[in-house]
């Protein structure tokens, strides 16, 4: 049995959507991979319904600025090019592509609406709709409206922790959408090349090896990376 360190030293809205704890879990199984996303926002990705219609350009509609299937500006950066969801339901289809998340749920297994993460946030995350999937663990998958007010807010958490917790975990992102597991196979299923996310890390301890990806993020203090061990 295996026990993974949660992000968050307290019981809060953040550390339930992270890993919190798994026992020897795998969730590493999935469908084959789809297409990867290119964000197509040029404005930073404020969300699927700034795109001029409904959801275009993201992974339901791939119609605007190349889309699913075009190529990110060239000098976009690592965030614009992070894949963008527009739904739910086309957010569980790209990560069932790479672990399992089949069917997605706005209800935890076993559980009410009520008792899951979304009911903790608060207006400064803004996240729009929760949804809850997995096999060998329950990962949570969110959709947000203001990415730049997401990070702010999970940096706001993090800072919280006076430098605690386990520096090399953040949380798995995308443009609009966000998800955390209880399975660390998952979460690194999702960090493959192939898969096109990368995990918002803020820990000010961060110091991943050379090779992996430390990109801007959308907030000062935040990357962007592809490095992510569970402790």
């Amino acid at each position: 049995m295996r026990t993974t360190t949660s992000l968050m030293a307290s019981a809060t809205a953040v550390a339930a959507l992270l890993a919190l704890t798994a026992c020897g879990g795998s969730g590493g199984e999935g469908g084959s991979a789809p297409v990867i996303g290119i964000g197509s926002g040029t404005d930073g990705g404020t969300g699927a319904d700034t795109d001029g219609g409904p959801n275009e350009g993201t992974l339901e509609n791939p119609t605007k600025n190349g889309g699913v299937n075009g190529n990110g500006p060239k000098d976009g950066t690592a965030f614009q090019k992070l894949p963008k969801a527009g739904t739910m339901a086309a957010a569980a289809r790209f990560i069932n592509g790479y672990t399992p998340c089949a069917p997605i749920s706005p209800t935890p297994a076993g559980g009410k609406p009520s008792e899951g993460p979304d009911t903790k946030f608060g207006p400064a995350f803004s996240v729009t709709e929760t949804g809850y999937c997995g096999r060998r663990g329950i990962t949570t998958v969110v959709l947000i409206k203001d990415p730049k007010a997401f990070q702010t807010a999970f940096k706001a958490q993090i800072d919280a922790m006076n430098g605690g917790g386990n520096p090399n975990q953040g949380i798995v992102v995308g443009q609009d959408f966000a998800m955390g597991s209880e399975s660390s196979d998952a979460m690194s299923a999702l960090l493959q090349p192939q898969a096109g996310l990368l995990m918002l890390n803020c820990h000010p301890d961060f110091k991943p090896p050379s090779g992996y990806r430390k990109e801007p993020a959308l907030v000062k203090g935040c990357v962007l990376t592809d490095y992510y061990k569970d402790e």
